[in-house]
């Protein structure tokens, strides 16, 4: 391994002309997406009146290798690659053997890994001739950077952001504005969704299931507009592979395999997109007999992958997305208004859902109190303040570190930081001054929820 070297990047000529499609390499296909109305697969047709044509195929491709368009990588060179950083100081703090690499998406113009995804969106749809998206967001890092990149390729951009989100954290709204989107507090009164909900509850903290619902009803309202989808769907993991592809390339730089590869789930892309092109070398035996443990995170508070029933479910509350089979706690499902806002979904990526069910990944739940004290800890060790989201990782990352130690291992752990924590004080302050609380899951929620699950054949 090479010694005394903290960041280790790549030279922009490096950075990946392709995205990773995992569908190549999956020894069982994924089940069919189903329209919401006929329970009959979709076809592109049901597609088309939200979505690009070349989105649409990228759905559905089982092609290994998707060329990324010299517009969108030229894009990419503002920030791209994002630099893997050697650990040293938390190792120091936690006494552990273990080696700690974390992947930096937070040097992003939005500040997150979300414009890996933003950016070819905007492209598509600009090529497609559509001048506005809407969309939804829960924490504010999808809205921020979809309003970045539609202002890059001269769209108009309306975003749904969760009522909780919304009042937490002011200054996400203020950066969408400054990139000149229209950001709307959801549940609204602006569409039919809203309204259903704002009816049967008044104080709801919102969900994305239902930001979600009104960001696709508002689409199909106008020929101008198309919907996109910061998270969950195939083509959104796809582009977010550049993460793994980068990390991957960056520890052969360091001399180093991965033991452990550790991202924070809600939707899923963030961990399609550092766990994915790893996945690839378990499935296809280039790691031998020592595949790469791969550890998805998710909130205590809505436990996905580890509490959720794998079957087909609606992706948003009024039940106009196609139906998928996934992991789920119900579209019904209101979390708490834990401060993770962008973790807050009661499903998850069928691709995610799939390679969980057939056990070539593994996942685990944290609550919040132990996810901040990470978080604090990485901080001040490392100088970084992770976003909350990212701080599940950090968790899972210090407790594999802890375990090496205590196993006497020199074992190599590689998480993800997806973005900084710069907008999410409010959260640090209530840690701090001990007002967070660890809110379970409502198993009577839960268990209500799941009863309203579409009746499939």
């Amino acid at each position: 391994m090479t010694t005394n070297q903290k960041k280790f990047l790549l030279e922009e000529r490096e950075i990946p002309a392709c995205w990773y499609n995992i569908q190549a390499d999956l020894p069982t296909p994924l089940a069919p997406a189903l329209h919401p109305a006929t329970k009959q697969p979709l076809g592109p047709q049901d597609l088309t009146p939200i979505f690009p044509l070349e989105l649409i195929k990228q759905e559905v491709s089982q092609e290994r290798w998707i060329p990324i368009p010299d517009e969108v990588r030229e894009l990419y060179r503002l920030w791209r690659s994002t630099p893997l950083i050697r650990a040293d100081r938390l190792e120091k703090a936690l006494d552990t053997p273990a080696r700690i690499f974390y992947k930096y998406e937070g040097t992003s113009p939005a500040g997150s890994h979300k414009l890996n995804t933003a950016l070819p969106q905007a492209y598509y749809n600009k090529a497609a001739g559509i001048r506005r998206l809407a969309t939804e967001t829960g924490a504010g890092q999808w809205g921020t950077a979809l309003a970045q990149a539609c202002r890059f390729f001269g769209l108009e951009c309306t975003v749904y952001m969760v009522r909780i989100s919304f009042d937490q954290k002011p200054y996400r709204k203020s950066i969408m504005a400054v990139y000149g989107a229209e950001v709307i507090s959801s549940p609204s009164n602006r569409t039919q969704a809203g309204r259903d909900l704002l009816a049967r509850d008044p104080q709801t903290p919102g969900t994305l299931g239902c930001a979600i619902s009104e960001a696709v009803e508002d689409a199909v309202g106008r020929e101008d507009t198309n919907y996109s989808l910061g998270s969950v769907l195939n083509h959104v993991a796809l582009h977010q592979t550049v993460i793994g592809l980068e990390a991957k390339a960056q520890l052969e730089k360091a001399d180093v395999a991965a033991d452990v590869v550790i991202a924070c789930c809600g939707g899923g892309s963030n961990f399609a997109g550092l766990a994915f092109p790893f996945l690839a070398d378990n499935l296809t035996g280039v790691r031998g007999t020592k595949p790469v443990r791969l550890v998805a995170v998710e909130p205590a508070a809505c436990p996905t992958l580890t509490k959720g029933t794998f079957a087909y479910d609606y992706g948003d509350l009024a039940k106009l997305t196609p139906i998928m089979r996934m992991y789920t706690l119900g579209h019904q499902f209101v979390p708490a208004g834990i401060h993770a806002g962008g973790l807050r979904y009661h499903g998850d990526s069928p691709l995610v859902s799939h390679v969980y069910h057939h056990g070539m990944i593994e996942a685990v739940a944290c609550h919040q109190n132990p996810v901040f004290e990470a978080a604090v800890t990485f901080a001040r060790a490392e100088g970084i303040l992770p976003a909350p989201e990212s701080a599940h990782a950090i968790r899972a990352a210090i407790d594999e570190a802890l375990a090496a130690r205590e196993a006497g291992e020199a074992r190599t752990i590689v998480f993800g930081l997806s973005g900084h924590g710069h907008f999410d004080l409010t959260a640090y302050e209530n840690y701090l001054n001990q007002g967070l609380e660890d809110v379970p899951y409502s198993t009577a929620d839960l268990q209500t929820s799941l009863a309203h699950l579409p009746k499939v054949d």
